[in-house]
């Protein structure tokens, strides 16, 4: 009977002993390593019956004879017994028991246990080669060992040195013999570099040195941002340099530039120039650079040194007698500046402060007052503004005035008044005369800057005029004002003026001239008044100085 290709459990029934046949080699417990090639010894001299190996109890074939596994082979000298079995790549199903029989002689090896050990395939991180993550958050890694007898112990080493904490798990495969092996470490984000390799080293008895994979870490973030200013101090009207040096992981997208919140469209690089001017110290420029995980915005202002700009313009006041006048200025300036306000015509410091308060003002603080500013080396501004002082009228005049017997005369009443008076009246007598003709009397009442001139003119003087007393009044809604003036017969050569009062810097002076024109050029310079009425007499000249 052939036993060729038989795999059941065998029953053999014999007639024929030999009580003379021993094993003297049997199979042993062995170890391998799956893929390797294994030999089961099996010796039976002097026997010539038959012998036959099994597995798990299955018969493999008898003698010689086992064309039914093209991976076993029975080996060794027939003729001294010897029916070894060679496995030449052990795989998992040879993890078995095996024994050798002499059927004959019905005789059996011990049973040997071959232990088939399987090497973990290589082990592979999640997100292998490279493991990217944004700069802050924690590294969660993950190793696979897969396909292990036994199961993989699975290690992180990270510049040599192990890590600890990672979390193991395995699980076993529908063969009941391979597992899979899981590992998980987490690192903090304090705890890990960009660039830096992590590897998964997976190990059992059949890899005792282990296989590796390795990761390398990629720490992503935000642009890293410096703008930098070239010159760092510099004169308005110069040209400055700014620099947008920038980190980032990913790489750089794009720039964008920006002065005082508004984009400058026409640069597009990490550089800008500029000729500067005082916006530049207000209004900062940005750089914004961006990745693919986002922007970052920052921005410097340039310390650009100007002269004084008018920040908050002073505006001229008209206030009551007796109130508080308060101008308030403002100047910017860089390096900073000085503020110092003056009264025109006067070298009296009044304030350095933006706020000038003058306490219960009168008539003669009335005039035009000079906010200065100063900034060192650099430059000077001001701005004049006016003081009105609204007050009762002031009437300017010569008590004693001329006029030429026979002739026409005239008599000047000259009246500074805030607000203009309501009223202005001559009288004399028993009359009285605000405007237009009485007999030989006519009044004429002329506006100008400095005030109002109202005039009295007598038509052929007689005597009784230079014996009259001539009052002219002026009425406003805070008061009046009175001047009692005389007429004199004109029979000197020295001239009548009316000089106004209270006048530093400019006054109004009324002069009634006996001389010809030429005559008055070699009495003054002339340069120094102003004709008020061309070539009549009487002349009115306005005070230049």
């Amino acid at each position: 009977m052939s036993m060729k290709g038989l795999d059941m459990p065998m029953l053999l029934l014999t007639c024929h002993t030999s009580s003379s046949a021993v094993f003297t080699q049997q199979p042993t417990d062995l170890v391998v390593v799956s893929g390797q090639p294994v030999t089961l010894p099996c010796s039976i001299p002097g026997y010539h019956g038959m012998v036959l190996w099994l597995r798990d109890g299955m018969a493999l074939g008898v003698n010689r004879d086992l064309s039914g596994y093209p991976r076993y082979d029975i080996v060794g000298d027939h003729s001294k017994g010897e029916y070894h079995l060679l496995i030449q790549r052990t795989e998992m199903q040879d993890d078995a028991s095996f024994e050798c029989q002499a059927i004959q002689a019905a005789i059996r090896t011990r049973p040997a246990r071959l232990t088939v050990l399987v090497p973990p395939d290589d082990p592979v991180i999640v997100g292998a080669p490279v493991v990217s993550l944004r700069a802050g958050d924690p590294l969660n890694l993950t190793c696979h060992a897969d396909n292990a007898k036994p199961a993989a112990s699975i290690i992180w080493i990270r510049n040599g040195q192990v890590l600890n904490g990672a979390i193991y798990s395995k699980t076993l495969l529908r063969d009941g013999r391979r597992e899979s092996t899981v590992s998980t470490l987490y690192l903090s984000a304090s705890n890990i570099e960009t660039g830096q390799r992590i590897t998964c080293r997976a190990s059992n008895k059949a890899v005792p040195n282990g296989k590796d994979a390795t990761v390398t870490i990629d720490i992503q973030h935000l642009p890293l941002v410096n703008l930098s200013v070239e010159p760092q101090h510099i004169l308005e009207g110069n040209l400055v340099k700014f620099h947008c040096s920038a980190k980032a992981n990913p790489p750089v997208i794009h720039y964008r530039w920006a002065k005082g919140g508004n984009i400058i469209r026409e640069v597009s690089g990490d550089t800008y120039e500029a000729i500067v001017d005082h916006s530049f110290f207000t209004e900062p420029v940005s750089c914004d650079v961006t990745n693919a995980l986002g922007n970052t915005n920052i921005s410097r202002n340039v310390d650009v040194y100007f002269g004084p700009r008018m920040a908050a313009e002073p505006q001229s006041l008209q206030v009551d007698q007796g109130s508080d006048a308060i101008f308030n200025c403002a100047w910017t300036g860089n390096p900073s500046l000085t503020i110092v306000w003056m009264k025109r015509g006067s070298g009296v410091v009044l304030s350095n402060e933006k706020i000038l308060t003058l306490k219960a003002v009168r008539q003669e603080d009335a005039g035009k007052y000079v906010c200065r500013a100063v900034v060192p080396q650099v430059g000077v501004g001001e701005k004049e503004v006016s003081l009105t002082v609204n007050g009762p009228p002031t009437i300017s005049s010569t008590q004693t005035q001329q006029a030429l017997y026979g002739e026409k005369g005239q008599i000047k009443c000259f009246i500074r008044s805030t607000p203009p008076p309501d009223r202005i009246a001559w009288s004399w007598k028993e009359t009285v005369l605000e405007s237009g003709t009485s007999g030989r009397y006519t009044v004429e009442t002329v506006s100008t800057e400095e005030g109002v001139i109202s005039t009295l003119t007598m038509s052929n003087i007689v005597p009784a005029d230079f014996q009259t007393i001539y009052n002219c009044t002026a009425w406003n809604s805070f008061g009046s004002d009175t001047e009692i003036i005389r007429l004199k017969e004109q029979g000197t050569q020295t001239p009548s003026c009316l000089y106004q009062k209270g006048l530093v810097s400019r006054g109004f002076l009324y002069c009634n001239w006996v001389y010809h024109l030429s005559s008055l050029m070699e009495l003054t310079p002339l340069e120094k008044y102003t004709l008020y009425s061309n070539y009549t007499w009487p002349w009115s000249f306005l005070l230049n100085n």
